[in-house]
């Protein structure tokens, strides 16, 4: 067994999805890979709204050294 089926082989395990059908398995990793696509955009959107106050809060530390 190489080493990216090992991984997956302790994904099933870990998560308990070797006692589920293939279709089964798909759709749970399908909702969590959609899941995961949501909060990455969320997190990208939060610190694209908030990085202009995070570096004006940056300078004003470094202004006032």
């Amino acid at each position: 067994m190489n080493w990216i089926g090992r991984k997956i082989h302790l994904y099933n395990v870990n998560i308990g999805l070797y006692m589920l059908d293939w279709w089964e398995r798909y759709l749970f990793n399908t909702l969590m890979l959609c899941l995961l696509w949501y909060i990455l955009r969320y997190l990208t959107g939060f610190f694209q709204s908030n990085l202009e106050t995070i570096l004006q809060g940056a300078n004003y530390l470094l202004q006032g050294s």
